[in-house]
């Protein structure tokens, strides 16, 4: 299997690009990047691209695919809902609808977030976005699965971007065993988010289009 990850840098995106690199049946990891990642290994190709509304100068890097994992998104805490859709709603559907073109067949992962809006009533503007864009790429000819995780532990070096959520995982960080032992179903790992798009993205995998923390510890566990 060959996939394609965007979003690497992040926490969850670094999930999935370590989850595919540690299984055997992924012959070649992409990554399309901004700026390279200081990661090397012989499956893994980056693609550096700055442009990401529009791949057709990468177009012809992209065939051959099996499965996309859209991880890349930013906070919404301090952007304007113009700014916050730009980087969530247009570069996710630009990025599906090139992957359409070059790699027919392939499946589409998409990272949400718990609490995500499809029916366009939240007031949250975060929600109503994220809504908007899991309706428009599952109205799109491909087979595409929204991941809606909630609280996702970083494990084996993950790191979120985001400063606020650095603090509180770090303020938290003595409690996640006992949350994981507590509520097993509701909590996650970058890790297990990373083998369930694995899993999600092989055929049969019966997963539902949607899927939430227990789903993905449930698809996590399937696969080891």
């Amino acid at each position: 299997m060959r996939v394609i990850v965007f979003g690497a840098s992040g926490m969850i995106g670094y999930g999935a690009l370590y989850a595919s690199l540690r299984d055997d049946a992924v012959t070649e990891v992409v990554a399309v990047v901004r700026t390279p990642l200081d990661v090397a290994h012989p499956r893994l190709r980056q693609i550096v691209h700055a442009d990401f509304t529009d791949f057709t100068a990468i177009q012809d890097e992209l065939t051959g695919l099996d499965a996309c994992f859209y991880c890349l998104g930013v906070s919404a805490v301090g952007r304007s809902e113009a700014e916050y859709t730009r980087v969530t709603y247009d570069y996710a559907l630009a990025a599906a609808r090139a992957l359409i073109t070059a790699s027919p067949g392939l499946t589409f992962v998409y990272v949400s977030g718990e609490g995500t809006d499809p029916t366009g009533q939240s007031r949250q503007m975060w929600a109503r976005v994220k809504g908007r864009t899991e309706n428009d790429l599952r109205a799109l000819p491909m087979t595409a699965y929204m991941f809606r995780p909630g609280f996702v532990q970083p494990v084996d070096g993950a790191v979120s971007r985001t400063p606020l959520y650095r603090r509180i995982y770090r303020a938290t960080a003595a409690l996640h065993p006992i949350l994981g032992r507590l509520f097993p179903r509701h909590i996650t790992t970058t890790d297990a988010v990373g083998r369930a798009m694995l899993a999600a993205a092989r055929p049969g995998s019966g997963a539902s289009a949607v899927l939430r923390n227990p789903d993905i510890n449930r698809l996590a566990t399937a696969r080891r």
